[in-house]
């Protein structure tokens, strides 16, 4: 019985898996390239051996290189639109910039509400970092950083220390702590330790989230280009883009939904 995952790939898909590799490995080489600049000068300033660089770098994940080229992607993005500013002829990077604003912002407002401004740098920076660290894993052979338990840890950590940095900054750390205990004082001492494990779950539930998804598509994409017909992985393709597009702005709209939890003075 001839079943299709069971057969042979064809040498045309041996063909194009190989230069879908090739492209990811020129990928990783090139961001390499970049670190090791950044060890090498760094090692000499602190009068380490050069040589250990290149040891210390072999070490470094793949994951990690993606998101240093993405991170550094994105500053410069910023800083493009910064220094290139125009109010009568806009460039398209500024136009994208604005677009993106006014997305975050109409979302900021809506779940927020007043002041949301001070918070839309991050939600925006969060929002943007995790959907390119998704759509990475459009690129067959590279694998999605998302993927990987640790990035969507470190996000949710810098997400929840966020939020509550900024929830004892506006009630002050005694008003804040009344919001764990409750409006009833007598059950106050079984609300506080529910409410403590409830946004330590919410750490869990961010990174769960994140990086189940993630890596059940990088997964269906690459039993797709490994076993069946070129057609069928454009689609798994398909779905991965909108995963990573789903998956970015839920990770986005929870971390909204934490702030105005935080900072909101009606309880």
């Amino acid at each position: 019985m001839n079943g299709t995952m069971g057969r042979v790939p064809t040498p045309r898909e041996t063909e194009r898996l190989d230069f879908f590799m090739a492209q990811a490995s020129v990928l990783t080489s090139f961001v390499e390239h970049l670190l090791g600049g950044v060890l090498l000068k760094l090692y000499s300033a602190l009068g380490i051996h050069p040589a250990d660089a290149a040891t210390d770098l072999a070490n470094v994940s793949d994951a990690f290189k993606y998101e240093v080229l993405i991170a550094a992607g994105l500053i410069a993005f910023f800083l493009i639109v910064r220094l290139t500013l125009s109010v009568e002829k806009p460039n398209p990077a500024q136009q994208i910039a604005e677009m993106i604003h006014g997305f975050v912002g109409d979302q900021a407002e809506q779940v927020i509400g007043h002041g949301y401004e001070r918070f839309q740098a991050f939600v925006t920076c969060i929002g943007l970092f995790i959907v390119l660290n998704n759509l990475a894993g459009l690129i067959p052979g590279v694998t999605t950083p998302t993927s990987q338990p640790w990035v969507p840890l470190g996000l949710a950590v810098l997400t929840f220390l966020y939020y509550n940095f900024h929830g004892l900054r506006v009630h002050g750390p005694i008003g804040y702590m009344k919001q764990f205990a409750g409006p009833i004082w007598w059950m106050s001492p079984l609300l506080f330790p529910v409410e403590v494990i409830s946004h330590l779950a919410r750490m869990m539930s961010l990174t769960i989230r994140l990086y189940a998804n993630m890596l059940a598509s990088d997964l269906l994409t690459l039993i797709a280009f490994s076993f069946i017909p070129f057609a069928f992985p454009a689609l798994t393709l398909g779905l991965h883009g909108f995963v990573a597009l789903i998956q970015a702005y839920v990770f986005m709209l929870l971390s909204m939904i934490y702030l105005s939890m935080a900072v909101s003075h009606e309880h």
